[in-house]
């Protein structure tokens, strides 16, 4: 089957020779084709253009055409997010209000909130259940316009419950349209029984979690929080060893709360890319310019919990790449909604329309390992796009920043119901 979309009034960040990712002044330009098509065969982007280029020959003789008019409208690739806990059992409002009072991130933490909370409540949820909640959330991006995502376990600090929450990943990769990567992320936090002796802790990540893991084929990647209070440089680097040594390729939660030398060894370990990094200086840039890692800047949770934001127009005027994730999780960015964080980034990070529409889409893709496939509108790509309301320009996209503004989804080239 063939779609057809035409009469684009804007089709936006285009390539005819697609790239995995764009840095520095780079960011600041994209390429768009007003009055517009874009063809698509089954799954894959087969040919875009002017109206007045298209050739028809490509589809008289095609036994099934969907065509949509899209007169009024932009079309633009789905929003890739390479930083998710969206596999969650409940909610943390209880905690929204500890932070309104004044408690740090810490301090919660320290009195078993935040991750240690989450772990009970998933702790005492069926792997079915823990399914059908998740199952809701990613319906909920994907009428947002994300086409691909990554999502962590990290809320079991068990065996059998990190197993738990990959087992469901895993089965919303079958069951879904969405590109999603899955990271094991049993270095999330050091759970009460082990406070005393964390080593103890990573030993049981790297002995008994990361073989289970390799072994049912659970997990893309591997994460530790490298971070003050959580797992320290040297934990990281022995976690990451054992999971580069059985396919895990590392991505870290580095600097989020202090400079914590996570972004070093997230290079160290040729980290598909380094998250959070709010605590990033002139040592970080330099170390991320010499390296294949992507900056991966969360504003959500940085909105959420009132920290520092990473420095994200530095980096950009240095020459780095970066990219934007919602850490959409129940404690520090309880949303998934990738406009929103386009619009957090412009505000707060003074990034421009430009840089976060790349910041989302192609270096997105690229911090999850998907940028050869989607992040843009190429051939050869898969046809995850979506079709905008009627808006004047793209800068309107992060400008009306509460504002629904997706028309039409479609994943894989079938149009999704949301």
């Amino acid at each position: 089957m063939k779609v057809l979309i035409k009469n684009i009034k804007e089709l936006v960040q285009v390539e005819e020779e697609p790239k995995l990712a764009v840095k520095g002044k780079d960011m600041a330009s994209i390429d768009t084709i007003t009055d517009a098509y874009l063809l698509i065969d089954n799954e894959i982007i087969e040919d875009f253009g002017k109206m007045k280029a298209l050739d028809f020959s490509k589809i008289k003789d095609c036994d099934q055409l969907l065509e949509l008019d899209a007169g009024g409208k932009l079309v633009l690739p789905s929003y890739c997010d390479p930083h998710t806990h969206l596999v969650f059992a409940g909610s943390r409002e209880i905690e929204y209000s500890d932070k309104i009072r004044g408690l740090s991130y810490e301090e919660i933490a320290k009195r078993g909130g935040g991750i240690l909370n989450s772990a009970k409540l998933l702790n005492n949820i069926s792997e079915e259940e823990l399914y059908e909640q998740s199952l809701v959330r990613v319906n909920e991006i994907i009428s947002q316009g994300t086409g691909a995502v990554e999502i962590k376990s990290g809320y079991g600090l068990t065996t059998e419950n990190e197993i738990k929450m990959l087992r469901v990943i895993k089965r919303l990769k079958q069951n879904t349209p969405l590109k999603i990567r899955s990271t094991f992320l049993g270095a999330h936090a050091i759970p009460m029984e082990y406070k005393q002796n964390p080593d103890k802790y990573v030993d049981l990540i790297i002995n008994e979690m990361i073989p289970l893991v390799a072994a049912e084929k659970l997990a893309d990647y591997i994460d530790v929080f490298c971070d003050k209070g959580f797992f320290t440089v040297e934990q990281t680097d022995r976690i990451l060893d054992a999971g580069v040594k059985n396919g895990m390729r590392p991505k870290i939660h580095a600097n989020e709360l202090a400079k914590s030398g996570g972004i070093q060894i997230g290079v160290k370990y040729n980290a598909l890319s380094v998250d959070h990094i709010e605590y990033t200086e002139e040592e970080e840039i330099k170390t991320l310019l010499q390296s294949q890692t992507m900056p991966t800047i969360l504003p959500g949770a940085a909105f959420f919990l009132n920290m520092p934001h990473a420095p994200a127009r530095k980096m950009i005027d240095s020459g780095l790449p970066v990219a934007i994730a919602s850490d959409y999780n129940p404690g520090s960015s309880p949303s998934g909604n990738m406009k929103l964080m386009m619009s957090f980034a412009c505000v707060n990070y003074r990034l421009l329309p430009e840089e976060v529409i790349n910041a989302c889409t192609i270096n997105a893709a690229y911090a999850m390992g998907v940028s050869r496939k989607l992040g843009s509108i190429a051939k050869g790509k898969t046809a995850n796009v979506y079709i905008t309301k009627e808006i004047p320009t793209y800068q309107f996209l992060p400008y009306a920043y509460g504002s629904n503004l997706i028309d039409t989804v479609l994943l894989r080239g079938k149009i999704i119901k949301v």
